[in-house]
């Protein structure tokens, strides 16, 4: 795979949906049919991208949401989707009739799109082969299952969810992901794509071993054709023969830009053709006929070789990768032509022995947009904002410095002193942060998609070559990769600098992004350093801090969203002293040890427990491993009541906490000790101020925590009112 990147323009890609910061504010008027909310879009930091960082301040804009009458002045009218309650009302549509489906969807993913500021682009350009889809098979019965979360709002609409779209991503409300849970149309959970070839294969070899006769379809991406389980599978189906549809939704994404000025898989009346012809019925019994009489010849594999070199001859550049792998290809098919679509699928659904399948569509990410000047202005407008950390939807907000601008201003510093320094990003989405890193230095950051596994050991051999690696990866994603970092970085001492972006709770995206593991599984490693800043001065700290650790590895984590402080200058850091955590407020009652991003809480805690007359040390512990043995045993000495505060789960910081107190005998004498983590269960999406209401952490549960441990429970539960 190698070389798969120019030769293989329909496979190797990625996925950019805008995602927009966590800290939410907004005003919403309610009384009118949707909400009202007043926004404050993001500044570029940065004034061009070859220019260095120098600017001191930002300039904040203000505007309000634009009235929904100015893109659509008249209500929107759908009334074949109006007529729509379930998949089975579609059997009888005309293709004219499907068509008009189509563009109504559209227009409704649109209109919700511009009244909750949420990017359904990705959705809009598998309109017609959602549709299609739910026309040829029979859901629930058929599986359909689906990679990337973000293509799937078509499919909600017409499975019953249609009224509660606009909520999609709320507290209580619609998953932003297919959830079992929440529809039977939804067999199987989309998590960070790459898992549907693998469930489905699993369901089809279940359906099989039962006698059942169902069909089995999986949807993936160009984003998930960069991840090795989707090759795995794929491998695994071609071997096993067993019944079922893979469709390749190619939207002509690229990681790499001088790609995409190259040749595209194009769509033409002859490819339209011969995909119809590759699917059809006579074709593939002919094929079958001929398999059994090469088999009894004995000349099985010269003619399945000649079979499968001479359809990729007439098919797109990587067709025959996927013949290699045991998919019968067919395609390339117009994604946006329901007649075509339909027409192929209803030939392989017919088939009732043909293997694995693969379909390979065609679509556009901007259908419909190019002639609609308003709504293409809203669709840049939503770009402009995606880069914000975060994904609460492209609703109004105040934007300030975040983490991942401060992380990039103090890593450039860096690189600018010393240039043994790259980065390795890997995962779904790149922020906006990123970007301008990558533009900032193009021949030292190496942006993988979604290959986690090769980003961790990519980073080690840049490591053993002298370079000195800092590999970005978000927490959720980093667990995909925990072999690699165990195996290849971490039983190895080789230096890597792991940057945990999105650690903690993530608002909206759920439990699906969530960063709760890291803290524990990085920390039990032998060899690693853990740490994790409280504000952008100590990220910047700990960016020098990484820079300067050559014998072994270190990672550090920071949360979604705006940062702590008010100050617009540079980040600029300084080294610190490893294992060593600081005080930051004194007091004789009660010690709050926080970890991260929860020093901030604690310092809210602080100032609500003043108000009623307690005294508090607030402490931040900077690193979890090692952590500060001396500061810890201060902490007990001068204190009877002690709580650590993390944002990650059973495990982690408190964990390591306990096993010192338990073996320093600390357990033994007068402290009293609380540690206050993450909930042992996933916490759906919801706003940032409520997952960490949910979870118990914010400034009040940790006041209240302190008043239970000195007996002041009627004032805990006043304060918890």
């Amino acid at each position: 795979m190698g070389s798969a990147s120019a030769g293989y323009p329909f496979g190797i890609a990625s996925h950019c949906h805008g995602k927009i910061g966590a800290f939410s504010h907004k005003v919403q008027l309610f009384g009118t049919n949707f909400p009202l909310h007043v926004e404050f879009p993001r500044t570029n930091l940065y004034p061009s991208s070859a220019s260095t960082i120098t600017s001191k301040e930002i300039v904040t804009h203000i505007c309000s949401l634009p009235d929904t009458g100015e893109f659509f002045p008249e209500e929107v009218s759908t009334p074949i989707l109006d007529s729509v309650e379930n998949p089975m009302h579609l059997k009888n549509l005309s293709i004219k009739e499907l068509k008009q489906l189509s563009d109504e969807i559209r227009l409704e993913l649109s209109s919700i799109m511009l009244k909750t500021r949420k990017s359904f682009k990705a959705s809009l350009a598998v309109t017609e082969l959602t549709v299609a889809i739910h026309h040829v098979f029979h859901a629930p019965v058929d599986k359909i299952l689906w990679d990337a979360v973000e293509q799937t709002y078509a499919h909600k609409i017409l499975t019953g969810r249609r009224n509660l779209i606009h909520t999609v991503r709320r507290n209580n409300d619609v998953s932003g992901s297919t959830s079992r849970p929440e529809s039977e149309y939804d067999p199987f959970g989309a998590g960070h794509g790459c898992n549907s070839v693998s469930a489905g294969l699993g369901m089809a070899i279940a359906r099989d071993i039962k006698g059942k006769r169902e069909c089995i379809v999986t949807v993936i991406s160009n984003g998930t054709t960069m991840a090795g389980q989707v090759y795995e599978a794929m491998g695994n189906a071609g071997y096993l023969d067993s019944n079922m549809v893979v469709i390749l939704n190619d939207s002509r994404h690229s990681l790499h830009p001088k790609i995409e000025e190259g040749p595209k898989t194009s769509i033409s009346a002859l490819s339209s053709t011969l995909s119809k012809l590759q699917s059809s019925k006579s074709f593939r019994k002919f094929r079958e006929v001929a398999k059994d009489v090469t088999k009894r010849i004995g000349m099985h594999e010269l003619a399945a070789k000649v079979d499968e070199y001479a359809r990729g001859m007439v098919g797109p550049l990587g067709a025959t990768l996927f013949e290699e792998l045991g998919l019968y290809y067919i395609g390339p098919v117009d994604g946006h032509n329901i007649e075509d679509l339909i027409c192929v699928l209803q030939q392989v659904a017919s088939l009732n022995s043909m293997g694995p399948v693969l379909i390979h569509v065609i679509t556009e990410e901007n259908r419909g947009v190019e002639n609609n000047p308003k709504l293409d202005g809203a669709y840049k407008q939503q770009e402009d904002q995606a880069g914000l950390n975060g994904s609460d939807g492209l609703r109004s907000k105040i934007h300030h410095r975040t983490y991942s601008d401060c992380f990039v201003e103090a890593l450039v510093v860096e690189a600018e002193q010393d240039k043994d320094i790259v980065a390795v990003h890997a995962g779904m989405h790149m922020e906006t942060s990123f970007e301008l890193l990558r533009e900032r230095f193009p021949d030292k950051f190496f942006d993988v998609g979604m290959a986690e596994q090769h980003a961790v050991t990519f980073s080690a051999g840049l490591s053993r070559g002298g370079l000195k690696p800092f590999c970005i990866i978000p927490s959720a994603f980093l667990q995909r990769a925990y072999d690699q970092v165990v195996h290849d970085v971490d039983r190895q001492r080789i230096p890597v600098r792991f940057v945990i972006t999105s650690a903690g709770l993530v608002g909206s995206d759920g439990p699906m992004h969530c960063g709760a593991f890291d803290i524990t599984f990085m920390s039990c490693l032998p060899n690693m350093i853990v740490m994790a800043p409280s504000n952008e001065d100590e990220l910047a700290n700990m960016v020098a801090t990484a820079a300067c650790i050559d014998d072994r590895p270190v990672c550090f984590r920071y949360p979604r969203g705006a940062i702590v402080g008010m100050d617009q200058s540079i980040c600029i850091g300084m080294p610190i002293e490893i294992g060593k955590g600081k005080v930051l407020a004194e007091g004789k009652d009660v010690a709050l040890l926080g970890y991260g991003s929860m020093v901030q809480n604690c310092l809210k805690a602080r100032s609500l427990l003043s108000k009623l007359g307690i005294e508090v040390t607030v402490a931040d512990a900077r690193f979890c491993k090692p952590f500060d043995i001396k500061l810890l045993r201060q902490l007990c000495e001068n204190h009877s009541f002690l709580i650590t505060v993390e944002e990650g789960s059973i495990g982690g910081f408190g964990s390591h906490v306990a096993q010192f107190f338990a073996l320093d005998g600390q357990l033994d004498g007068k402290i009293k000790w609380r540690p206050i983590v993450l909930p042992d269960n996933y916490i759906e999406h919801a706003s940032p101020s409520e997952q960490l209401a949910i979870a118990g952490l914010t400034g009040h549960h940790i006041a209240a925590t302190a008043l239970s441990l000195l007996g002041r429970n009627r004032e805990a539960l006043h304060l918890m009112c």
